[in-house]
């Protein structure tokens, strides 16, 4: 766990030092990202918020943040930020507060938002039987992982559910879950996109979209 901690503090310090950048702080501008929590798994899902949080900045001094961040499923959380398009910064409890929307409303706006700015989601034939899932901002291709109603209409065609990979941002990957094949090749294909992600990656983990909810499919790696 202390890599996750020492991860959070390094993002937290590049929050804090854009937070005096200019951002539209109204709902319509709202999304949600999905980041790793190394060392964690959660088995399904929740939104526990991370509460109040501690970094360094560059400059050695340090601040205590209130993050709109929240424990998501497997080895992933939820950050509900604002879009300037070139950059994201994070939303505090004030914001939703202001906003008047609870963390579960709030992540409901942010998927419509998604939607709206960066187009519905599409499917593409990927390599080895497997399906992509894109927008049009590359990097934010993984944010549809929370598009419930978009898995929710792909699960109507496969009663077993689907098997999704998000190892990296711009990376959503799935197979049906009664194709062994193509799960067997989804999980070859996300650990090899996650080890080559680096500072994009998301999730190790491999998910189970059945019956309307997330639940981990392959646990993450531990490292």
């Amino acid at each position: 766990m202390k890599k996750s901690w020492v991860a959070l503090a390094m993002s937290l310090a590049v929050w804090g030092a854009q937070a005096q950048e200019v951002f539209d702080i109204g709902a319509g501008n709202l999304l949600a990202v999905l980041r790793e929590s190394a060392g964690s798994n959660q088995e399904r899902e929740t939104l526990q918020p991370y509460g109040t949080l501690r970094a360094q900045l560059p400059d050695g001094s340090e601040v205590e943040l209130e993050t709109s961040w929240f424990r998501y499923v497997g080895d992933m959380h939820i950050r509900l930020v604002f879009d300037s398009r070139a950059q994201l910064q994070s939303a505090s409890p004030d914001d939703l507060d202001r906003l008047r929307l609870d963390p579960e409303e709030a992540l409901q706006v942010a998927v419509q938002n998604m939607r709206r700015t960066y187009g519905e989601p599409t499917v593409r034939p990927w390599r080895g039987g497997l399906m992509q899932v894109l927008g049009r901002a590359d990097d934010l291709n993984s944010s549809y992982f929370l598009d419930r109603p978009f898995w929710r209409s792909l699960e109507a065609r496969h009663a077993q559910g689907l098997v999704v990979a998000v190892p990296q941002r711009g990376g959503l990957l799935y197979a049906p879950a009664d194709d062994e094949e193509a799960v067997a090749a989804l999980r070859f294909s996300a650990a090899a996109l996650y080890a080559g992600s680096n500072r994009s990656r998301v999730s190790s983990a491999l998910y189970l979209f059945r019956e309307g909810r997330w639940s981990v499919f392959q646990p993450p790696m531990t490292r």
